[in-house]
């Protein structure tokens, strides 16, 4: 009894587990496309057709596995539905990518990793306005949650306006090449700036779109194959009307097709899934809250391996974001443990909690099984 006892509570924590390890290993692989996709783009590579590339590679790469493993379970399409769909397939893989990727080429690959921090903040105030989350200023959680966004907020604004002196972390031949022809100018760092964060709000409106879909269509492999699909038809039109030379469509076994293939299946497939059932366990919130890791591993393989250099207001930014980051997810751990021994809806004050676990207590054995 004891021996079945301890292996219960083992798979249990297992399972507790799992939501953490999938995210932290989505934060190394999308550390990895910062810098594939940084050196794809400097070699001529067009933003729009690696968008476009990218989820022709996840449609074929999801689409048999959701065919197969969700051909019993999977939920009838109904208009509303796939008008859903169509927007997730425009939020995320048309406009968020294809502005993140011009952000990407006017900064640098450390910075555009900094910048996705201020994601959590957006990710919640979203979840306010769209009543996913209400906030009562008299319990400690809720004004942690809105002092922690104010932080990040402003971090994301001493990133925007001040670049600072050169932080020379690792001195070499490369940085010092790297400063003298390929630094971007500040008109263009200040533009840039502003179309990484535009492409935080278009992520983040699909995440909370997502989390939407899914209660009405809960098949992640088919929605994820879905929107890669309606991804790949509304890039490759808008590709069509921005990248006039068919020329640029032609790939070979290069940088070009190892970024399409990995953004592809790591960044788009296996992310928009793995999203999804996370979701459906922990809210949206919750998903967005590991982005300052990725910010760590790309800082490090962007001075190493493309000799980027690091200034200091991205620093201080990346800081105040940090710091302001993890007192929103120091708010949401508490909401989790309140939600577990208290009914969703407070009949005395009238809030609403965020409807993370609750509604989906038995998805905890699903996502064990299914990531």
């Amino acid at each position: 009894m004891e021996e079945q006892s301890l292996c219960k509570k083992l798979c249990q924590g297992i399972i507790k587990v799992k939501p953490f390890i999938a995210i932290v290993s989505l934060q190394f692989g999308y550390a990895g496309m910062y810098i594939i996709t940084m050196v794809s783009l400097k070699r001529g590579m067009s933003h729009y057709i690696l968008a476009v590339y990218r989820h022709v590679v996840a449609t074929l790469v999801i689409a048999p596995f959701a065919l197969v493993l969700e051909r019993k379970t999977r939920p009838k399409m109904t208009l509303p539905i796939f008008l859903r769909i169509a927007a997730l397939g425009f939020l995320e893989p048309v406009l968020d990518q294809n502005m993140y990727y011009v952000g990407l080429q006017y900064t640098s690959a450390t910075f555009a990793s900094a910048s996705i921090n201020v994601l959590p903040a957006i990710t919640f105030i979203m979840a306010i306005v769209f009543r996913l989350e209400r906030v009562n200023i008299k319990r400690v959680r809720d004004v942690a949650k809105v002092i922690g966004t104010c932080i990040t907020v402003a971090g994301a604004m001493v990133m925007t306006l001040y670049k600072g002196p050169v932080l020379d972390i690792i001195r070499s031949h490369g940085a010092a090449h790297h400063k003298g022809g390929s630094e971007p100018s500040n008109q263009h760092w200040i533009v840039g700036t502003l179309l990484l964060l535009g492409s935080c709000f278009g992520w983040s409106g699909f995440f909370i779109l997502q989390s939407f879909t899914l209660k009405k269509y809960p098949a992640e492999l088919s929605l994820t194959a879905l929107i890669c699909l309606m991804g790949t038809v509304e890039g490759a039109a808008v590709s069509l009307i921005m990248e006039r030379d068919m020329s640029a469509w032609k790939i070979g076994f290069d940088s070009r097709l190892l970024a399409a293939v990995y953004t592809g299946v790591v960044c788009s497939g296996c992310a928009y899934y793995i999203q999804g059932v996370v979701i459906k366990e922990r809210g949206p919130v919750f998903v967005t809250s590991f982005s300052p890791l990725c910010m760590i591993i790309t800082a490090a393989l962007g001075t190493i391996i493309l000799a980027e250099q690091l200034h200091l207001g991205s620093v201080i930014g990346a800081v105040f974001i940090v710091l302001g980051l993890y007192t929103v997810v120091w708010g949401k751990s508490k909401d989790s443990t309140s939600n577990s021994a208290a009914p969703v809806t407070n009949e005395k004050n009238g809030t609403l909690e965020l409807p993370i676990s609750d509604t989906n207590k038995s998805s905890s054995t699903n996502f064990g099984n299914n990531v």
